[in-house]
């Protein structure tokens, strides 16, 4: 993959690229790609962990909570799931939705990493009603729920530097053989549109991602959605947030082997690469595109408010390796302030909720 990624940069007009370009190559380039490889990402043999691989109890979880606001909206029972992962999570809301509700529910999982599609067919049965799909157009228009986990944090973005109070755009170049930084004066137009749009102003020194990208997916959600819900599950920061002195360098990491990794142009194509997402503008963005704000809440009060206290069982089990103690151990972990969920918020969004 370096010598793919050296020999392409080393070949366009002012031998670099931006950010932007790189991860989309590190990431999703068709054979060498991060996500697009054969190779275990997800769990204790890969380089990170997702909320649903911690337990089924959350997938169970949203399972229920959308049977119960399908039901108060009226909304057909169907969910569109972007980037499904190893499949755990659909597994988990299938099976949970199996045992709570008597009306089918049509399952779809967006879908393009070959290697993800395998393992998603090893863990749920396709049918006419369960499918992969790799274009929007395979369920236009859509009504329901369409859900992602962890979905835009994977999104490529642009990386800005403030140098002596100008703007800068940071790229990446070659340098004795090996990828490095260039910043160059902000030229793209997209950029700075984003920054005066979103309000965001940074200090001497400060850098942080533009995620253009995400303007798109949303976007594109939205032009597939008819009626129905989008739910967010990931992590990131509010303007106000992002301000802060602490938020300076920005959130660009990457993920290989567990290891957090702060310079993400080590081990391209091996090692996963994310950044923190703007959610103020993720809800600027949805409602500029008719996707009306309804909340954001940090995990583990969605998930409270969202009834999973239900599912902790009460009586005491001496094993602490028996079922009933690792589910009470892993609800735990998601409820707890300290836990993992304290990173993440779910933002809902709707459009025509509530119209007959």
């Amino acid at each position: 993959m370096l010598n793919l990624l050296t020999d392409y940069i080393e070949n366009t007009p002012q031998k670099m690229i931006s950010y932007a370009d790189y991860i989309e190559l590190a990431l999703y380039h068709s054979e060498y790609g991060y996500y697009m490889k054969d190779k275990e990402k997800i769990g204790p043999g890969g380089d990170f962990i997702t909320t649903s691989n911690v337990s089924d109890i959350y997938g169970r979880t949203i399972s229920r909570w959308f049977h119960q606001m399908a039901g108060k909206y009226k909304l057909p029972f169907q969910v569109c799931e972007i980037g499904g992962g190893n499949g755990r999570f659909a597994k988990a809301f299938l099976d949970e939705w199996n045992l709570i509700a008597d009306e089918e529910i049509h399952y779809y999982i967006f879908e393009t990493s070959p290697y993800h599609r395998k393992l998603q067919q090893e863990q749920i049965v396709l049918s006419e009603q369960i499918r992969q799909i790799d274009s929007w157009d395979e369920i236009y228009p859509f009504c329901g729920l369409i859900f992602s986990n962890e979905l835009f944090d994977a999104l490529p973005v642009h990386v800005v530097e403030k140098v002596q109070d100008q703007l800068t755009e940071i790229m990446v170049t070659v340098k004795d053989g090996k990828l490095a930084e260039h910043a160059v004066p902000l030229t793209n137009r997209d950029i700075s549109l984003y920054l005066e749009e979103s309000g965001l102003s940074l200090s001497d020194g400060q850098r942080i991602e533009i995620p253009l990208q995400m303007e798109q997916m949303i976007k594109d959600m939205s032009a597939a959605l008819d009626k129905g819900f989008v739910l967010t599950a990931d992590y990131g920061y509010t303007d106000e947030e992002w301000k802060e002195p602490i938020r300076r360098d920005g959130s660009l990491r990457g993920y290989y082997k567990h290891s957090l990794i702060s310079n993400v142009l080590e081990h391209p194509g091996e090692m996963d690469i994310t950044s923190h997402v703007h959610f103020d503008s993720l809800i600027r963005l949805g409602q500029k595109e008719g996707l009306d704000f309804h909340f954001m809440k940090r995990q583990d009060k969605f998930l409270l408010s969202a009834g999973i206290l239900q599912e902790l069982q009460d009586h005491y089990d001496p094993n602490p390796f028996s079922p009933v103690s690792k589910r009470n151990r892993a609800i735990r972990s998601l409820i707890t302030p300290s836990g993992m969920s304290a990173a993440f918020y779910l933002v809902l969004q709707g459009k025509k909720i509530g119209e007959k």
